[in-house]
């Protein structure tokens, strides 16, 4: 029997409603793993669980972050598995719910012990990419670590910075910290449970739910934010949509405009976490439209 179940998938897939209901029914207790609900304030637009789901299940890692402070994927782990281990000590069920690939591999995984880098060298990087071009980045990389270049494409520029960031900072390629041990944040064994639907399907659940996040008072909430002091360079800001609602706010683009690119972006970032986790060989996938508290209830207890 697994210590505890993690449900993942795609934005939209219905994930947080399906894990509310079985958490509910057997007295379970939830860990997000979704980055941006753990800021507060940044309800509406991440579709953070309400004051009612919130009274009815426990929710950990959730409101636990101002705007201006940094998220990280190492941090998480800490944090979860910290949450983890409370759950169990109090024999409880615990379901870990999120999308975050990236995030939950280093619960299950770890991280590559990648030394920090500091922030003059991302400074100095930007500085050159905004005076040579992407492409004469990527040419560097190439030549300092061909086996990051090779796998990665030249267009991606957050990775291709990352990578020539850490070799600055380290003397080291990425390439050679990604070969290193990890050890991950939580010994437990999870049941790791996968949500999916047909491609037009989830794009017809991302359009709709896009429209409710509208009607609930989404543009309203970033107002509110704006008006507190929070900031778009902030990295709570990084959640899909805030940003382009802030410009909306501000009076920089029109409302149809900015949900235009939020679709589309919040579009891309399902084909992502599709793709990541169908590299888990371990996922347990179930159709999201029929699935059912009793069905993950039996992965659970297997």
């Amino acid at each position: 029997m697994p210590d505890y179940l993690a449900l993942v998938g795609p934005t939209a897939s219905g994930k947080s409603s399906l894990a509310q209901a079985l958490a509910e029914e057997i007295g379970a207790e939830i860990v997000n793993a979704d980055p941006f609900q753990a800021y507060r304030g940044f309800d509406i637009g991440t579709a953070k669980p309400g004051p009612e789901e919130r009274a009815r299940v426990p929710h950990h890692l959730v409101d636990i972050l101002d705007p201006h402070e940094a998220f990280s994927a190492g941090e998480f782990g800490r944090r979860a598995a910290a949450a983890l281990d409370d759950i169990r000590a109090r024999d409880r069920t615990a379901l870990v719910v999120g999308g975050s690939g990236f995030y939950l591999e280093a619960l299950w995984r770890g991280l590559a012990p990648i030394p920090p880098v500091p922030a003059a060298v991302r400074r100095s990087w930007r500085e050159r990419l905004g005076a040579e071009g992407l492409g004469a980045l990527f040419a560097e990389l190439e030549r300092v670590d061909p086996a990051t270049a090779a796998r990665l494409e030249p267009g991606d520029r957050q990775r291709v910075l990352r990578a020539l960031e850490v070799e600055s900072a380290s003397g080291r390629p990425l390439s050679h910290w990604l070969t290193l041990p990890r050890r991950p944040a939580s010994q437990l064994v999870p049941r790791k449970v996968g949500l999916t639907l047909p491609r037009t399907l989830l794009y017809d659940r991302i359009r709709a739910r896009m429209g409710r996040m509208v009607e609930e008072g989404w543009v309203e909430e970033v107002e509110s934010l704006l008006a507190g002091g929070a900031d778009p360079s902030q990295p709570a800001f990084r959640a899909i949509g805030y940003r382009a609602v802030a410009g909306v706010v501000r009076g920089e683009t029109d409302l149809t405009s900015a949900l235009a690119a939020v679709e589309r972006d919040t579009r891309r970032y399902a084909k992502r976490q599709r793709t990541w986790f169908r590299r888990e060989t371990d996922v347990r996938w179930l159709g999201a439209a029929d699935a059912r508290p009793s069905d993950l209830r039996a992965l659970l207890e297997e």
